[in-house]
């Protein structure tokens, strides 16, 4: 009995399991790509929320499904999954939907929402040596040629080139300057669970995201033009470089040819991050949309487990089920007044509220003269009284 006792003590002293274990941080990386250069510290976590954004189901971490509806499909190697309507932000069903993964090349599409925000579509981009020498997966840009920013917003999307995604970094002002619009631009939409490492989706110091904020920036993504083009193109003829002829670029996305009513997505793939996805599809006039981090290509590749979560999103919709929760695109409820919204159910930001013509500073001056007026009649008043002939 003596013997057992430190035994049962520290059976009862031990922590339990945390619940939900990659609520902070991703997995443990399997290689040395997230280690920061000599002399700097690693990036703090991000901060977690006290309540998700999307709704109090977003909090779980394991599946999450409407009352009554059918098991999801099998086999879905995915760790986190979330399944949308696109054009509602309805929540479907999902998986861990706020757990911290790494998003590979899925990056890329808020590096493009930058670039669509802030380049032209014809304007010249020059890439240098070190933009044309990045570890590939790469298109093939030759330093010292000339190409538009279209071209290269579709060889982004479309072949995930990491050469055409450091090009672009430097066009906006270098890969730090880049990196730090994309973080800015995913706070203001509301993806709180996001930091960027490399513009690419290279794994790198902090790099991390969850399906929720995939599935928010994928789906604000859809609703930009430029961007719903490239990623629905099949092919595309790319300039060879100076004097060079131009080739064929081949969207990487099997399921534009595999599945009927494809609206297009974006791979993505790295050691640490394992295989993620993102896509859409539109059928009978509703658009589904899929995200999935951290899966593997076996027992079936990564594209066919999105068309099954496609076909069971769209299972869903018809059956009227509820809702478990809302991608909601831009800032929190809890921090922004309704007004400024406009009143859209989407309250998808601009980064601004309606301006007050007579500003801010304008108000506080006022007050403060009216403070310092009261006083001086208060003053005036009184040194009047005293100063009365008796």
């Amino acid at each position: 009995m003596v013997t057992g006792q430190p035994a049962l003590a520290q059976r009862t002293t031990e922590p339990p399991a945390p619940p939900c274990p990659n609520r902070v941080l991703p997995p443990p990386p399997v290689d040395t790509s997230e280690e920061p250069p000599p002399g700097r510290p690693s990036p703090a976590p991000l901060p977690v929320a006290d309540e998700p954004a999307g709704g109090d189901r977003m909090a779980e971490c394991g599946l999450v499904l409407p009352e009554g509806a059918p098991p999801p499909p099998r086999p879905l190697t995915a760790a986190a999954w979330l399944v949308q309507d696109l054009d509602t932000g309805a929540v479907l069903a999902a998986r861990d939907p706020h757990g911290r993964h790494r998003p590979a090349s899925l990056i890329k599409t808020l590096l493009a929402l930058v670039v669509i925000d802030e380049l032209e579509p014809d304007q010249i981009v020059v890439p240098t040596p070190e933009d044309a020498h990045q570890e590939c997966t790469c298109v093939g840009i030759v330093s010292g040629s000339e190409y538009t920013v279209d071209e290269l917003l579709h060889a982004l999307l479309m072949r995930s080139g990491n050469d055409v995604a450091h090009a672009l970094a430097t066009a906006l002002g270098g890969v730090p300057t880049a990196v730090r619009k994309m973080n800015a631009l995913a706070a203001s939409l509301g993806a709180t669970d996001t930091r960027a490492a490399t513009p690419s989706g290279l794994d790198g110091p902090g790099m991390t995201t969850s399906a929720y904020d995939m599935s928010l920036l994928f789906r604000h993504a859809m609703k930009q033009p430029d961007y719903a083009a490239a990623v629905r193109t099949p092919v595309m003829r790319f300039p060879g470089g100076t004097g060079q002829p131009d080739y064929p670029v081949y969207n990487d996305n099997r399921l534009l040819q595999d599945y009927a009513g494809f609206l297009g997505g974006k791979t993505g793939f790295t050691d640490d991050a394992r295989h993620t996805y993102a896509g859409a599809a539109e059928r009978d006039g509703m658009r589904i949309g899929v995200v999935l981090l951290r899966a593997e290509q076996r027992p079936v590749r990564v594209s066919e487990q999105a068309a099954r979560l496609l076909d069971y999103g769209f299972a869903l919709a018809a059956s009227g089920t509820e809702p478990v929760g809302e991608v909601v695109i831009g800032p929190r409820s809890d921090s922004v007044d309704a007004t400024t919204t406009g009143g859209s159910d989407d309250a998808e930001a601009t980064g601004s509220t309606p301006a007050d013509p007579f500003g801010a500073t304008g108000w506080i001056i006022t007050v403060v003269v009216t403070v310092l007026v009261a006083l001086g009649l208060i003053v005036a008043h009184r040194r009047g009284f005293l100063q009365r002939p008796e």
